[in-house]
């Protein structure tokens, strides 16, 4: 196998080239003091810590208001009932989420704020909002149905799709460096409807379940029953499918070129009114007869559920094709195997990576070696693809040579697993190679037969 047979098409744009990988690499571009971890100088008050403490601060006051509202609209054990019902679907949204960013995970503090800020701040703002305007139409026309229908179909799209779309842009604009494409957007947008959804649901079921015991209704013809079949059963997805459409926006203006600037301001705001349009016709759906809302749910949401699923299937499949492009520079230069990048770019073969590693060198702590050698990789595949163009900063050499540092250091047991996956997965077909004692050395020691340390990485050295 060898680095000529891999991918080699790339798109044109200045770049700087790949640094030659010595026997002993140098990183000089990376300070000492900052351990490897790049950090650049910030002012105090951008610091991480006093925006963390804002709002961390802010959102725990927001968290506190909200309960106490919905506490007081549907009692403590309208609360409590609401509360174990919301939260079903949560664990089986954010999985999907997760798994659509498996190829170049994002941090988890981004998504914990993304749900903290849909739970707490975007679901007080439209408690708040929705029900001012509401009560405001009803005095100005006189006619409270009239003005809670316009409230229904018109206010609440636009507070609520405005209020979530703004944990998007905090992290599109202070998260930059994680916010890469659209499904970096499609997983934000979808964490903070997921976090939106939960608070309002428990709003739902607990008045729900209110109405049942002041009726004495029970069974499966209560109104919490109804209420659960068709927020949590029949469309746990709504919320998340109305702002993901907000999330493409941002996630296409990030890989737009900075001169752009049409595309970098017009594409979120375009997502932002998909988004607002939607959620006005399917809370409108009621208004078009009996099967109004079936019709709506099964012409219109079902088919765009499925082509968002397809958009950011396909926008995966993406990043990783950018994998295979991207590395295969860097293995030329000797800092990957001629088999990585094939590797890298299959989720199969990465799997299939951490298991051998997990079985042959020491089981988790070498498997988390492979999945951090794996993120490592993904993300410099990804920074090239910024300097491309042009959209890395004046920081690349020392993000790169970061990047090249936590690789260098993970190779030894992350270079033959990858191997490994590659001949396994079908990306490439490597003779069979015995070991000269019947098996591999463990994890700590030395390298396994066929991986020298010392050189460019040769799986058929002997």
């Amino acid at each position: 196998m060898s680095s000529e047979s891999l991918p080699q098409r790339q798109p044109p744009g200045p770049l700087q080239p790949v640094p030659e990988r010595g026997a002993e690499p140098r990183f000089d571009a990376v300070p000492e003091r900052a351990k490897w971890r790049y950090r650049p100088r910030r002012d105090f008050w951008r610091s991480r810590a006093v925006r963390a403490g804002a709002l961390i601060t802010l959102l725990a006051l927001c968290g506190l208001v909200i309960l106490a509202i919905v506490r007081e609209q549907t009692g403590t054990e309208g609360f409590l009932v609401g509360l174990a019902l919301a939260v079903l679907p949560v664990p089986l949204l954010g999985t999907a989420f997760r798994w659509l960013d498996r190829v170049d995970p994002g941090p988890w503090r981004n998504l914990l704020f993304a749900f903290a800020w849909g739970a707490c701040a975007a679901a007080l703002v439209a408690i708040i909002a929705n029900s001012f305007a509401t009560k405001w139409i009803a005095t100005a026309t006189a006619d409270p149905s009239s003005a809670d229908h316009l409230g229904a179909t018109v206010i609440a799209p636009i507070v609520e799709e405005s209020a979530k779309a703004a944990a998007v842009l905090l992290l599109f604009l202070f998260r930059r460096r994680d916010f890469k494409g659209i499904v970096d957007g499609v997983v934000v947008a979808g964490f903070t409807a997921t976090g939106f959804a939960f608070t309002e649901n428990i709003l739902y079921l607990g008045n729900a379940f209110g109405e049942d015991q002041v009726s004495h209704t029970a069974g499966l013809s209560s109104t919490t029953a109804a209420t659960f079949f068709v927020r949590i059963v029949m469309s746990p997805f709504a919320h998340p499918l109305f702002t993901v459409c907000t999330g493409i926006g941002f996630g296409a203006a990030a890989l737009a070129a900075p001169g752009s600037r049409w595309r970098r301001v017009g594409l979120p705001v375009l997502g932002l009114l998909s988004a607002m349009g939607m959620h006005a016709l399917w809370n409108g759906s009621s208004s078009f007869g009996t099967y109004g809302f079936y019709l709506v749910y099964a012409a219109f949401m079902v088919p765009v559920f499925g082509l968002l699923t397809w958009l950011a299937v396909w926008s995966r499949q993406r990043e990783l094709r950018t994998v295979a492009a991207e590395l295969p520079a860097y293995a030329a230069a000797g800092w990957l195997g001629p088999a990585e990048p094939l590797a890298l770019s299959s989720m199969r073969a990465r799997s299939m990576a951490r298991d051998f590693a997990h079985r042959t060198y020491g089981g988790k702590r070498a498997a988390r070696t492979v999945a951090e050698y794996e993120a490592f990789a993904t993300a410099l595949a990804f920074l090239r693809r910024r300097a491309r163009r042009a959209q890395a900063g004046p920081d690349f050499t020392a993000r790169e040579q970061e990047l090249l540092h936590h690789l260098w250091e993970r190779r030894a047991v992350a270079g033959p697993a990858l191997l490994y996956a590659a001949g396994a997965a079908g990306r490439i077909w490597i003779p069979p190679q015995p070991y000269p004692y019947g098996h591999p050395a463990p994890y700590g020691h030395q390298a396994p037969y066929g991986y020298d340390q010392s050189s460019p990485y040769n799986p058929y050295l002997r």
